[in-house]
């Protein structure tokens, strides 16, 4: 598969990934809220290790140059 996610793209997500689990882990954001944002900051976290975003390739978009 053709890789879509660019470097900038890549580094927000897996911050952002890293930010909902470590806020997740310390209590910070707690319940239904945390879980949702864990799990989409988990998802985001996987499309920027592997450089590939599902819904991009649907919408025909890439962040790579």
């Amino acid at each position: 598969m053709k890789k879509n996610v660019g470097s900038l793209d890549r580094l927000i997500r897996i911050l952002f990934a890293i930010a909902m689990v470590v806020l997740y882990l310390t209590g910070q954001i707690t319940g239904t809220t945390g879980i949702i944002l864990l799990i989409v900051g988990l998802i985001l976290g996987i499309t920027g290790l592997i450089s590939l975003c599902p819904i991009y390739m649907m919408l025909g978009l890439s962040s790579k140059k």
